[in-house]
């Protein structure tokens, strides 16, 4: 073995050694004196939620679909009208009216008009009451019994997927707020209408639907809109409220740190905990709102500039220090 083979032996080892401290000491810092913050109880509210995703749908959705193969004559409602039951959406006619009149129109206005009144159009009627959701067929357009002339709504929904690990924690008449994606600062209270029994599985998560009842629909509401759902497990008005980084856990359980007055120290008063959000949690018992808390957390360094970087590889090695004056 070469004697330039062997010193690649033994070198190379020492440079990743030097490389690895360098890179480890160039992390940023963490300062072991800890940061002491104070702070009091606030009065509040706060609820404990469930959040998930749903679709505006609607929640009875009734296709009127015509009873014979023929030829839109008028359709008489539009998109957004609110109709009643037996109310006349469109009129339409079998192939063979549709032929007849075709062949009368040739023959002059008399034997048109004569066609029309001896042979009747076909009424479509509304079942329900309701909103017109699709109105798109125009008039002159052919149609069969498979295709919707017009589809109505009776009530605009918000089905919610809920996650099989949460399911348990949501109830009927469980109240809600929603909020569209395309109206994001409108919120809309709701509560829960009905649970599903059977689950579906959505890229590889079981999930249960869930419909939600608006209090009140908004004008901008339409079928499709994707929503955002809070499901509100529990909450409590005015509430005695602390930061999350205030208490602490043990084996004996929840506490912060009081201080008291002529004491240097703050001193150990065990708390009991209720609803927690992301930032607060309420206090039950254990301390009162003109009480001051101690509590600690860990202040982070980035390394000043010019201390870290450096590369011992570089042909000039450690930058040196500029020269006091």
């Amino acid at each position: 073995m070469s004697k330039k083979i062997k010193f690649l032996i033994v070198i190379i080892p020492i440079l990743l050694i030097i490389a690895a401290f360098v890179m480890v000491k160039s992390r940023p810092k963490v300062n072991t004196n800890e940061m002491t913050g104070e702070t009091t109880p606030s009065v509040g509210y706060i609820q404990n939620i469930i959040s998930t995703t749903g679709t505006v749908l609607p929640k009875n959705r009734l296709e009127i679909k015509p009873p014979v193969n023929g030829r839109v004559e008028n359709v008489l409602v539009s998109e957004g009208e609110d109709v009643k039951v037996g109310q006349t959406l469109a009129w339409m006619s079998s192939t063979e009216r549709a032929a007849l009149l075709d062949a009368a129109r040739g023959q002059g206005d008399e034997k048109l008009k004569y066609w029309q009144e001896a042979y009747k159009p076909i009424e479509l009627l509304a079942p329900i009451d309701g909103e017109v959701i699709v109105a798109k067929t125009q008039p002159g357009q052919t149609v069969t019994t498979a295709e919707a002339v017009v589809v109505l709504s009776d009530q605009l929904i918000v089905r919610a997927q809920v996650d099989e690990t949460d399911i348990g924690k949501v109830k009927l008449n469980q109240k809600a707020v929603v909020s569209l994606d395309a109206y994001p600062e409108t919120k809309i209270k709701s509560k829960v209408e009905h649970i599903y029994y059977e689950s579906k599985t959505v890229n590889n998560v079981t999930i249960y639907e869930v419909d939600l009842i608006p209090e009140d629909i908004p004008d901008f509401f339409r079928s499709g809109m994707n929503a955002t759902i809070d499901f509100i497990q529990d909450s409590r008005e005015s509430a005695l409220l602390l930061p999350l980084e205030a208490v602490q856990k043990d084996s004996q359980g929840s506490y912060v740190m009081l201080k008291v007055n002529g004491n240097k120290e703050p001193v150990r008063r065990n708390v009991e905990l209720g609803i927690t959000d992301e930032r607060n949690v309420e206090i039950v018992s254990g301390i009162g709102q003109n009480d001051r808390i101690s509590f600690k957390s860990q202040k982070y360094f980035l390394p000043k500039n010019g201390s870290a970087g450096t590369n011992p590889f570089m042909p000039m090695g450690r930058k040196k220090e500029p020269a006091k004056k």
